[in-house]
């Protein structure tokens, strides 16, 4: 497996192109991220830039296999505890990452019950998109050389592994020129893109929520034992005072018979 973020995407934001992607990019991550809470935050890859700026969580790391990471470690397979991070941010990690499933299985294995989860990626239906698929000698160069995966996919990928998507931007919809000037007078599009073709921008940002199905607790119908109750209560309550009346009532008296005739005296 090549390692996941190598310095030719960093040098790529270097370039008016990048710089374009990664101005948007960051400000976007910051809203996604700066409501998030808990005690420790993770971003993979890219380590000379922090995703984690705006959030206020006191402990954040950046985990990967490049140079600069405060955890060197393989996305794969994270040396960390399950359910143990709040956040995680995957800063265009999943397209230059020969396993993207396995990456998003580890964020989720790693991520407490409700934690945040924040992607950026490229989106393959743009003018970006079409810039890859055309220019196939170039596919070499950063960031053509990725898998774009767009959107639909990476939604169905999260909820198969119990991810709730909860927001989420498309952006940077002018065309891909390598000149500052050009890009900033193709600018009008931003505005034009979010209202007139929204899924078609040059990449995105999503904040999916980790959820975790509750338990039920199986407990005995009381009400149908309590109504059992109710029905045979009466009877029983009716055989208690014959019962206690028998008991009560003296035996009859026995009178003695002479001659045809009663006598008046009792025998006790």
């Amino acid at each position: 497996m090549q390692p996941l973020q190598k310095s030719t995407l960093v040098d790529w934001f270097a370039t008016p192109r990048g710089e374009y992607v990664l101005g948007w990019e960051q400000a976007q991550v910051g809203h996604a991220v700066e409501d998030a809470f808990g005690f420790s935050a993770m971003q993979v890859g890219l380590p000379e830039i922090d995703f984690l700026a705006e959030n206020r969580i006191s402990y954040r790391f950046r985990a990967g296999l490049n140079k600069g990471c405060d955890l060197y470690a393989d996305p794969v397979h994270l040396p960390i505890a399950s359910s143990s991070v709040d956040l995680v941010v995957l800063p265009h990690v999943l397209e230059f990452s020969d396993n993207p499933h396995q990456i998003l299985r580890e964020a989720e294995r790693v991520l407490v019950p409700e934690g945040h989860l924040v992607v950026s990626g490229f989106n393959p239906i743009s003018l970006w998109g079409l810039k890859r698929a055309l220019g196939r000698r170039r596919r070499r160069d950063y960031p053509w050389c990725g898998d774009f995966i767009s959107l639909l996919r990476l939604r169905d990928w999260l909820k198969l592994l119990g991810f709730e998507l909860n927001g989420g931007k498309f952006g940077c919809y002018a065309p891909p020129f390598g000149k500052a000037r050009s890009l900033h007078a193709w600018r009008f599009m931003e505005s034009a893109g979010d209202r007139w073709w929204p899924i078609a921008g040059g990449t995105y940002v999503v904040r999916a929520i980790k959820r975790v199905q509750g338990m039920r607790l199986v407990t005995p119908n009381w009400k149908q034992a309590t109504a059992r109750l109710k029905v045979l209560s009466p009877a029983v309550a009716r055989r208690e005072p014959r019962a206690a009346a028998r008991s009560r009532v003296p035996p009859p008296a026995l009178r003695l018979i002479i001659g045809g005739r009663e006598n008046g005296a009792e025998r006790g």
